[in-house]
């Protein structure tokens, strides 16, 4: 399996080549489907989320299709994901993002997509496939499970490692050296806590950095 795990997507020319060179072939001739249903309960602006768009269309990609799991039958779904090269997952709300990919029926199959296609993902997007969302916002995880009902906090698993996104943010309190330093012991494997111009790779298990910014490595 191959994974492009971002704090802020395609922020960097180098965290761009880094997603095609995952893909094996140049971006106009990649297709990927763009998954936003993590950004579904997010309230205010979205500006962030066309910036994160836009920064694909710069990109030249054959085609950008928008699939929301949440708003559409599997049967429509499915084909499109299928079709792409890149599966490529909003930032937004983690447990929103995890209870949809369950219960859509998306976990099931995601063995088999990413036998062939890539997982790009976003902030929510990226910390969805370790283990736990043990280093998610717990803000908005109690916001969700007030407002929905709904509490999440196992992930795929996909990574046998941690993402925190947007470290040194000062709009995330939670994404700071000390603060991880503090639960680091909590958390049974590696974390990587990345800031808006840093991602990972992972293939096959096998991580590399990519950033033109600052990133941590704990455990």
């Amino acid at each position: 399996m191959k994974f492009l795990l971002t704090s802020n997507g395609l922020s960097t020319p180098a965290i761009s080549r880094a997603l095609f060179g995952l893909v094996g072939k140049p971006s106009s001739e990649t297709f990927i489907a763009f998954i936003p249903t993590a950004m579904n309960v997010e309230s205010g602006s979205k500006d962030w989320f066309i910036n994160d768009l836009e920064n694909i269309l710069k990109q030249g990609v054959d085609s950008l299709d928008i699939v929301d799991i949440s708003a559409l039958p599997k049967e429509v779904w499915l084909p499109r994901l299928e079709a792409a090269d890149v599966l490529f997952f909003s930032g937004g709300n983690s447990p929103h993002l995890m209870r949809w990919i369950i219960e859509s029926g998306l976990r099931e199959i995601l063995p088999d997509l990413l036998a062939t296609k890539v997982w790009a993902g976003i902030s929510a997007g990226s910390m969805v496939v370790s283990p736990t969302l043990i280093l998610g916002n717990k803000d908005k995880q109690i916001y969700y499970e007030s407002v929905f009902g709904y509490s999440a906090n196992e992930g795929l698993g996909l990574v046998d490692l941690y993402i925190r996104p947007h470290l040194n943010s000062p709009d995330f309190p939670h994404a700071t050296k000390d603060y991880l330093d503090s639960v680091a012991e909590e958390v049974a494997g590696k974390i990587y806590a990345l800031d808006d111009w840093s991602a990972i790779t992972v293939v096959d298990g096998k991580v590399e950095v990519i950033s033109d910014g600052e990133y941590l490595v704990l455990n």
